[in-house]
């Protein structure tokens, strides 16, 4: 299933502002007093900030859930589905839900129910980025945006499926290595993902 056509929009922060979006949503769950027992974070975009949140928070309990819905940039399965599910025991306990984003919002609200349906006493959300037309508003988030954000810990992934698309399309190594470039990732980034294939495709 495709998602909504949309122009194609990228972002590309850099790690320093990953961390920083961490640090605003953690001095968010600070004033709004909430004080969750464990941190849940959504396999795998989650694992980063959820790891950052249980520093700053001083919250060691993490666990972690995997959801399966993107196939590829702009495209989504026909929905949402659990394919590892929390290990676990949450009956009773506040649940603090990290994602790196919330796109479409289908994944944190499968999740967030899952949660609430598996006994815990409470459930909120919280993600580094947002899209306006997510279903779920997380309860702490840092930043709303309409382009596709190409966070630093899966840049090589993207580039991976723009260069498979470009490649569909009969582009050129040159033109592929525009396009990355526009996007706004770093020209080192770029060289050395583009010799990695050049390399694979000579084995």
């Amino acid at each position: 299933m495709k998602s909504p056509k949309r122009p194609e929009k990228y972002e590309v922060p850099s790690w320093d502002y990953i961390y920083g979006l961490c640090i605003q949503v953690t001095d968010q769950i600070r004033r709004s007093k909430y004080k969750p027992d464990l941190i849940v974070a959504v396999s795998r975009g989650g694992w980063i900030p959820g790891r950052v949140l249980s520093d700053i928070l001083e919250m060691p309990k993490v666990a972690t859930i995997k959801v399966e819905y993107y196939e590829d940039i702009y495209k989504t399965r026909s929905k949402p589905e659990i394919t590892q599910p929390l290990p676990i025991d949450i009956s009773g306990k506040r649940v603090l839900l990290v994602d790196d984003i919330a796109d479409s919002g289908r994944s944190l609200e499968l999740v967030k129910n899952h949660l609430l349906g598996r006994g815990a006493a409470d459930v909120k959300t919280c993600t580094l980025y947002h899209k306006p037309w997510s279903v779920v508003i997380p309860d702490f988030t840092g930043r709303k945006t309409d382009a596709w954000v190409c966070f630093p810990h899966e840049i090589f992934e993207t580039m991976r499926k723009i260069h498979m698309k470009l490649k569909k399309q009969e582009k050129t190594r040159k033109e592929i290595e525009r396009k990355l470039l526009s996007m706004g990732i770093k020209p080192p980034l770029v060289r050395k993902f583009l010799s990695q294939v050049q390399r694979s495709t000579k084995n």
